[in-house]
């Protein structure tokens, strides 16, 4: 069956290395035969939550701005997988602000069942990606039906494009492949 796999990369850095694995994942699931889209946050306009919760009601965000028509695309999507840098042990603050706006998703009849993590980092530690791993569970906690089904980990990544031949870019193309 084919799925309808969105991903988005929420680096602020054009050839950043989290966007170096999400193009790793499309290649990936791609080669499975599924229709891939990356969204990449770097060149968006999204405001923050005003937290009026109009969503609630209407469906829609009174904000009419790029993360309205991301929002839209993850409600259609399968599959969700979101690629960050990891800042101060956590996801990005572009991730953050875009699950806040996808709001109007929550309790509606979104499609999404599996989702995906992949997050760069400059660090080494196996621990430096939890606090991502976390905010995006307490995320998905609020979609019941959908779970997160796998996460890559790249550490030891400063600078861009220094992810570049690393092993772990053949972990997200497999990863990808699998979906």
């Amino acid at each position: 069956m084919v799925k309808n796999v969105l991903i988005i990369s929420t680096s602020p850095r054009k050839d950043g290395n989290s966007n170096m694995l999400a193009d790793a994942f499309a290649k990936g699931a791609e080669s499975s035969g599924n229709s891939v889209e990356i969204v990449r946050l770097y060149d968006k306009t999204i405001s923050f939550c005003k937290g009026c919760l109009a969503c609630q009601e209407t469906g829609f965000c009174v904000i009419h701005d790029d993360a309205s028509i991301i929002a839209q695309k993850m409600f259609n999507a399968d599959v969700l997988v979101f690629a960050t840098p990891i800042y101060y042990y956590e996801m990005s603050g572009q991730m953050k602000t875009m699950l806040d706006r996808a709001n109007p998703l929550y309790d509606s009849k979104y499609k999404f069942k599996d989702i995906y993590l992949l997050t760069a980092a400059a660090e080494n530690e196996e621990e430096t990606s939890d606090g991502a791993i976390n905010g995006l569970e307490g995320w998905i906690s609020c979609f019941e039906r959908a779970a997160l089904k796998g996460v890559v980990k790249g550490h030891g990544f400063t600078d861009v494009g220094e992810i570049r031949d690393a092993p772990v870019l053949k972990e997200a193309y497999e990863m990808g492949a699998s979906v």
